[in-house]
């Protein structure tokens, strides 16, 4: 019974013969197809050598991959002008085909989308000194190239579906329960939502961008990565933390290169009360004023409180960054010290106990 049915499936040899020929002359034009792409691609690259911009190279690099499958599944389409020996078999290969071109043209986009996402990085060059406008134009990309991947993918994958009847036969029995469905998913999916509204508040009115210096909850570190849900922090000793971009956007941050990476630095020093200030001043102006890392803004020693046992002494210095800024602090505080116990002993803070007599009887 079983063999009965086996033979009622399969073909007998005539169309068993008929459907290898088919197959064959779908094969050939895929070949072929191949073979304009190889020639094509061979062309084009040897013209984008001669070229003095790399734009063309970048451009090839992102689009000849897809190309040569959607060449292929052109040369499938053409078996519909050819006389093939199983127009059944035809039949079938040219709905798969058109049922797997959406995903194939939506692959396109997406690599015109990382062309498009490549091309701003490589004019944006975030290891030069005053870097701001390069971090915005990265964050920005970065951000809204990834919301018009997963754009472009739903869409290639929704008109895929519609290609196939009984997905579509499906769908029409889930609009029934769509407002039960989509409450349900709201709630679930709410978390979710949140993150990628955040993103697009995080790509337009930019908090933070690539390669911004952050303090978040009292770690210091540089936004390495954006996504759309979450943002990776380096940490300075090289942990990771990652943060949801709705905790970034609903919560304080100290961004230290908001508007400039320049930055004012303190050190605080705590002295005699019959120190040497001018000699302190000198010390600690001559420090900062000599420095490799001091960027020539700001440099001043100023006596900022006074307690029962020191003074307070304040020594303001500015650097490029947080980075120089953080190493030229240590430097001076080194320096000042260095020459308070070396040049100025009598300036360092000292305890004082007044002995009186008592009278015995």
């Amino acid at each position: 019974m079983r063999l009965g049915h086996l033979e009622a499936i399969l073909p007998d040899e005539a169309g068993l013969i008929d459907l290898v020929w088919t197959i064959g002359a779908a094969l050939a034009l895929v070949a072929a197809a191949l073979a304009v792409h190889g020639a094509m691609s061979f062309v084009l690259r040897r013209i984008a050598r001669r070229t003095r911009t790399e734009t063309d190279e970048l451009l090839l690099g992102c689009l000849l991959r897809p190309l040569r499958w959607i060449m292929a599944a052109l040369g499938l389409l053409l078996l519909d002008n050819f006389a093939v020996p199983s127009p059944q078999a035809a039949a079938r290969i040219i709905d798969a085909v058109h049922m797997i071109t959406p995903l194939l043209w939506g692959w396109l986009v997406i690599a015109l989308i990382r062309f498009a996402k490549r091309l701003v990085d490589s004019h944006a060059d975030i290891t030069a000194e005053d870097n701001l406008a390069a971090r915005r134009r990265r964050t920005r990309a970065d951000i809204l190239a990834r919301i018009a991947v997963i754009v472009v993918i739903l869409v290639s994958a929704g008109l895929m579906l519609l290609n196939i009847p009984a997905v579509r036969e499906i769908g029409v029995a889930l609009v029934a329960s769509a407002g039960i469905a989509g409450l349900a998913f709201g709630v679930a999916a709410q978390p979710l939502l949140k993150n990628l509204v955040g993103g697009f508040q995080l790509a337009f009115t930019e908090p933070v961008r690539i390669d911004d210096v952050v303090v978040y909850r009292g770690e210091w570190g540089r936004v390495e990565r954006i996504t759309l849900t979450y943002v990776v922090l380096r940490i300075w000793d090289d942990r990771r933390l990652v943060i949801p971009v709705s905790k970034l956007v609903e919560e304080p941050i100290e961004n230290w290169t908001r508007q400039s990476s320049q930055l004012l630095g303190t050190v605080f020093v705590h002295v005699d009360h019959a120190a040497d200030i001018e000699a302190l001043r000198d010390i600690a102006l001559g420090a900062v004023r000599g420095h490799r890392l001091w960027d020539g803004r700001a440099a001043a020693l100023q006596v900022t409180d006074m307690t029962a046992e020191t003074l307070e002494l304040r020594i303001l210095m500015s650097g490029r960054n947080g980075s120089e800024l953080f190493d030229l602090r240590c430097d001076v505080r080194e320096a000042v010290v260095r020459a308070l116990a070396a040049d100025l002993p009598g300036s360092l803070s000292r305890s004082r106990v007044m002995l009186e007599e008592m009278e015995t009887p």
